[in-house]
């Protein structure tokens, strides 16, 4: 690059600079007065160790810091000056006040020591000896690093930072309209000043952190309910499928032999049974589609995947697998045993399954009770087990056990009440009737899964 270029780059960098700063200049009062002009109420909060700082102990610091205040006051005045100017106390007070303020207005209390704090200043610029520190004293200081520790707790750091800019920048007009030369107190209020301003900003920066992860952690345990509930429906789907797709397969045999069961049938009817076996072939593969995006992503076998599904005639079965586990459990079955519909045979083997997994993982030792209730309309299925006898090992993490039995039961238009019994034990209670009509896609409320 030439000189020339580098001449000309230089130069257009400097003609752009002044328009930047005019227009942040310009823009300065706005974000001053969006920051700053507020009486906006701003409670404490809610930190562990604030709680421990009740408002009282707040009064009490803020009477002992304008005790100090007004003690160094006290010093004797420059020879041809009076004693008692100006009610120097009040000045004092309401800087005590901006303190108890800050506790819940910390914006107001910050302007209010602020500007108390300019006029105390001027106001005992006679009274303060040389060798003492001007414009604030030690007691000041104290007050006003309090109000802006308190206001750095609630507020942005960018607003806390220019509350400490314009802090300074009034000590420094004050120090320069003294009337006399005094000790410069305003290194040791910068230190004082900023320290407190970090150190308010980074708790708040703590407490924000921690309450977005706090957030985070609900949003994902919703996102995690939810992909469970999506599983499980899966699940049941799949389940489902070979249920749906015997039906549909024996009306297609069913109208394809029709035609040959009768005497002499008609063209209409022959036609009308074709059509009702060309809709269940076409269903049918319209449901092994469907049934394959939902498998997917399943990682059983295919011997797994195309098992025929259990019914309750297989519950004996199931009953001695568990009890070779060590658990006892009793059955018993009433009303008069007869066949179901398959996907209420599926969804209540499923529900008891489920429910004899759960008192093997948490109640060890304890006994388990499968009781069948056949009703005209119904099937309702109930399984308790005592208090277990030892502790039961931790959770390798959330189940899907209660999720699923919910959602078998609210399929079938059902109900499932689960819940610990008087003796210390848990049971689970599921209606499903016989005769029910689909229910809607509405997704159910779902409790919290233990398992």
């Amino acid at each position: 690059m030439t000189g020339d270029k580098v001449a000309d780059r230089l130069t257009g960098g400097l003609r752009a600079l002044p328009w930047t700063v005019g227009e942040a200049l310009r823009a300065l009062p706005g974000i001053l007065r969006e920051d700053l002009w507020t009486v906006a109420r701003d409670p404490l909060p809610r930190m562990r160790w604030l709680g421990r700082l009740p408002h009282g102990h707040v009064v009490l610091l803020a009477v002992l810091m304008a005790w100090l205040s007004m003690a160094q006051f006290q010093e004797p005045a420059r020879p041809g000056t009076a004693q008692d100017p100006i009610p120097i106390i009040w000045f004092v007070v309401l800087e005590a006040l901006a303190v108890q303020l800050a506790l819940t207005r910390p914006i107001l209390a910050w302007w209010l020591s602020t500007a108390m704090l300019a006029v105390t200043a001027l106001a005992v610029d006679d009274r303060v000896p040389p060798y003492m520190i001007y414009p604030w004293n030690y007691g000041q200081i104290a007050l006003h690093t309090a109000v802006l520790f308190l206001l750095a707790l609630r507020v942005r750091p960018r607003i806390a930072a220019e509350a400490l800019v314009l802090t300074l920048l009034v000590g420094a007009v004050t120090s320069a309209l003294a009337s006399q030369p005094h000790n410069d107190g305003l290194d040791d209020a910068l230190t004082v000043f900023t320290t407190a301003v970090v150190v308010g900003a980074a708790l708040r920066g703590r407490r924000v952190a921690r309450t977005r992860l706090v957030e985070q952690e609900e949003l994902t345990a919703e996102e995690r309910a939810r992909r469970t509930l999506l599983e499980e429906r899966n699940r049941i789907a799949r389940e489902l499928h070979d249920v749906v797709a015997h039906h549909m397969s024996v009306i297609s045999i069913q109208a394809q032999v029709a035609p040959h069961l009768a005497e002499n049938p008609s063209d209409e009817l022959k036609e009308n049974l074709a059509g009702i076996r060309q809709n269940a072939v076409e269903a049918l593969a319209e449901l092994r589609r469907v049934l394959g995006v939902l498998r997917s992503e399943d990682a059983l076998a295919d011997g797994a995947r195309h098992a025929p599904q259990p019914t309750l005639d297989r519950l004996d079965e199931l009953v001695g697998t568990v009890r070779g586990t060590g658990i006892t459990i009793l059955t018993d079955v009433t009303g008069e045993r007869r066949a179901l519909p398959p996907g209420v045979e599926l969804s209540a083997f499923r529900i008891v399954q489920e429910a004899l997994s759960n008192v093997m993982r948490h109640a060890p030792g304890a006994e388990a009770r499968v009781e069948l209730g056949y009703q005209r309309h119904g099937l309702t299925v109930r399984v308790v087990n005592t208090a277990p006898a030892r502790p039961a090992p931790p959770s390798p993490g959330a189940g899907h056990g209660l999720l699923g039995m919910r959602e078998r039961a609210a399929m079938l238009g059902g109900e499932l009440t689960t819940g610990p019994t008087p003796d210390g034990g848990y049971e689970v209670i599921a209606a499903l009737p016989t005769d029910h009509p689909a229910p809607s896609a509405a997704a159910p409320e779902t409790a919290e899964d233990p398992v």
